[in-house]
């Protein structure tokens, strides 16, 4: 009698190299050429796609969809429901060098005092050859221009772009720019405007 996987069962493709102890969710799908670091865990219903470096301790939500070729380093914490397009670049090194200072050989590839962390928060978008510095808080609902540079936090909702991304507009959970008004025009969800140490922050009226 032959076995059929479970309908639930994570599909990795065979040519995807995915580490003892990577913990993966129902449904998700590992791309080939991805290559997942232990101990990560990724959610259920996510996309990983091909040729993608998830490196180990990152975590990933569920409804996550992670784009071909995007470098995911140590530190860096996915949210719910959160597009990462092909191409992006995370870090996580504020002063990188390959060397240790006074001494031989290499520097560490373990995570360091230096280390900084980085999280995206649910629903937010980041589009096609963004670079995330290190330390970046990037918002619920947010949206990164394609080729931002971020060196700076994102407030929910923000909508950024340019080298270095600065704050242009407001984005509405559906994805859709807000208007002057402070509704959106595609789905009629109305919002606030309010200051934020990241800068003017969108909340979503009741």
């Amino acid at each position: 009698m032959t076995e059929h996987p479970s309908p639930d069962a994570p599909r990795i493709h065979p040519l995807a190299i995915v580490e003892a102890g990577v913990e993966i969710g129902p449904r998700t799908a590992v791309w080939d050429g991805v290559h997942i670091r232990t101990p990560t865990s990724i959610g259920h219903d996510c996309i990983i796609g091909e040729k993608t470096y998830i490196a180990y301790g990152v975590r990933v939500g569920n409804f996550v969809k992670i784009n071909a070729q995007v470098y995911v380093c140590t530190g860096v914490t996915i949210e719910d429901r959160v597009m990462v397009a092909a191409g992006v670049i995370f870090t996580n090194d504020r002063y990188p060098r390959a060397f240790a200072d006074g001494a031989d050989g290499l520097a560490t590839s373990d995570p360091t005092e230096e280390t900084l962390p980085c999280t995206v928060r649910t629903g937010a978008t980041i589009g096609a050859g963004a670079l995330i510095g290190p330390g970046i808080d990037i918002g619920a609902y947010a949206m990164v221009g394609m080729g931002a540079v971020v060196a700076r936090d994102v407030p929910p909702h923000g909508l950024v772009y340019g080298n270095p991304a600065k704050l242009r507009g407001h984005v509405c959970v559906c994805g859709n720019p807000v208007g002057s008004d402070a509704s959106c025009a595609r789905c009629g969800r109305r919002y606030a405007l309010s200051d934020g140490p990241a800068g003017r922050l969108l909340i979503l009226r009741d």
